[in-house]
C-alpha cells in the first residue's frame, strides 16, 4: 500500500512537470510564430532634423510646430519658449531704431 502511494505520488509530479513544460513549449513557440509573421519595418520615411538639438529622427515620430520639427515635445516647449523671449527683446530693438 505504501509503494502505491509513492508510485501515485510520482506519477502525479512527472504528470504536472509535462503539462508545465508543454505550456512553455507552446508559448515559446507562439512567440516565435508571431515574429516571423510581424512585417518588417520599412526604412522608406524621410528624416527630418529637430530645431533644437539637430538630431535626425523619422518622420512619422517627429513633432511639427510652426513648420519646424522636433524630436520630443520637451525639445518643442524650450525652442518655442526662447522664441517667445527673444521676440519682446527684438520688438524694443526695432522700435528703438524706428525712433532714431
Amino acid at each position: 500500500m505504501n509503494l502505491l502511494i509513492i508510485r501515485l505520488i510520482i506519477f502525479a509530479v512527472l504528470f504536472f512537470a509535462g503539462l508545465k513544460l508543454y505550456g512553455m513549449y507552446r508559448e515559446w513557440k507562439l512567440d516565435r510564430e508571431a515574429l516571423e509573421q510581424k512585417p518588417e519595418r520599412r526604412d522608406s520615411g524621410q528624416m527630418v532634423r529637430c530645431q533644437w538639438c539637430d538630431v535626425h529622427v523619422p518622420e512619422e515620430e517627429a513633432l511639427r510646430e510652426q513648420q519646424q520639427w522636433f524630436c520630443s515635445s520637451a525639445h518643442r516647449d524650450r525652442f518655442l519658449q526662447e522664441q517667445r523671449e527673444e521676440t519682446p527683446a527684438q520688438d524694443k530693438h526695432d522700435d528703438a531704431d524706428k525712433r532714431d
